[in-house]
């Protein structure tokens, strides 16, 4: 049986592209701190600008196309669903909650009768 291979594309202009976001990502981190007898509307203002800037080029490379489209595709997806009504909402939260009881009683029923036959009958402990 043949394993399917993943292939990956990716050109020097795509990892360029990658670099340089992530170079500017580390640029805006340090020029916020290196800025810091400025005020600090100018530090932050710098900080989103280049940012900013980091984005876009990520987003032009070919691995922010391709978040772009699969932001897309979950979009699209989830427009698909069909959701419950509140009223069927509502009776499946109620229906949660009911067996959550009765699970509750039944382990406490359970741990009590143990605890009755451990205790009581075989070691003859009183509490």
């Amino acid at each position: 049986m043949a394993t399917p291979q993943v292939e990956t594309v990716s050109t020097g202009a795509d990892k360029a592209k990658l670099a340089v976001a992530g170079v500017l990502v580390v640029a805006a981190v340090s020029a916020f701190y290196a800025l810091g007898q400025q005020e600090l509307w100018m530090r932050v203002g710098v900080l989103l600008l280049v940012l900013a800037l980091a984005v876009v080029v990520f987003f032009l490379s070919e691995t922010g196309k391709e978040l772009i489209a699969f932001g897309r595709d979950a979009v699209r997806e989830i427009r698909k669903v069909v959701w419950p009504t509140r009223k069927e909402a509502m009776q499946m939260t109620g229906y949660v909650f009911a067996f959550v009881v009765v699970m509750a009683l039944f382990l406490w029923l359970t741990d009590k009768t143990l605890e009755w036959v451990l205790y009581d009958l075989l070691l003859g402990w009183k509490h």
